[in-house]
């Protein structure tokens, strides 16, 4: 189907050309993508319960501490917002401070690998949509200590802040998990012809290609 095909490659986008041919939301465009936010998330929590409650379980199972897992992550406007997920890493995972999660991370526990390939450890997320702080599609938020670094290093890395952060993102369904600069500058790309391009039709082929990618269980 043309329609999940990825468009075309990401090309450079400058604070010049990302907003020129339209505004990114309209007002009802706006208030629909709210909507479909909040339906959506409520959704998938009734439908994913079971399967929430079970993954608690065997979190608190295989490892001591918490099951919720929060971190201060920057969303819309660089306002920074407390985010959650199911816990995947030992307590004790960041002793020198914050570092980038690797693919086949150490600190990851048992069953945790399984909960972020599938990306069952992002659906308490989903509180943060009905909050308001994030929407189902967007770049995903990246933490403050890794902002601050990759803003000296990309140009524009700021303008990613000026849709609201996403559950799942362009970058997300054309590029593997990056765990580098390097990786960070191609994503942003991804993130920026997102919000140049942005339409609740461009939202959905990427909910449509995200299941297909989590069924594959590839990507993060």
């Amino acid at each position: 189907m043309s329609f999940l095909r990825p468009s075309k490659k990401p090309t450079n986008f400058t604070i010049s050309n990302i907003f020129k041919d339209k505004e990114t939301q309209t007002i009802r465009e706006y208030h629909l993508k709210r909507f479909i936010d909040i339906a959506t998330a409520l959704s998938l929590i009734i439908l994913m319960l079971p399967i929430l409650l079970f993954s608690t379980l065997l979190i608190k199972l295989v490892s001591s501490g918490p099951v919720l897992f929060p971190q201060t992550r920057v969303g819309l406007n660089g306002r920074t917002f407390v985010l959650y997920k199911l816990r995947t890493m030992k307590t004790d995972a960041e002793p020198d401070g914050p570092q980038w999660a690797e693919d086949k991370d150490i600190r990851i526990i048992p069953f945790g690998k399984f909960l972020r390939s599938t990306h069952i450890d992002e659906l308490p997320q989903c509180w943060n949509i009905l909050k308001g702080e994030m929407s189902m599609v967007g770049p995903r938020p990246e933490r403050p200590e890794f902002t601050k670094k990759l803003a000296k290093v990309i140009p524009n890395y700021e303008l990613r802040h000026a849709v609201k952060p996403g559950l799942t993102g362009w970058a997300q369904v054309n590029y593997p998990y990056g765990a580098s600069i390097a990786e960070s500058i191609t994503k942003q790309q991804y993130d920026l012809y997102y919000i140049k391009n942005y339409s609740l039709l461009l939202d959905l082929n990427i909910l449509l290609r995200t299941v297909l990618v989590t069924v594959g269980r590839k990507g993060r």
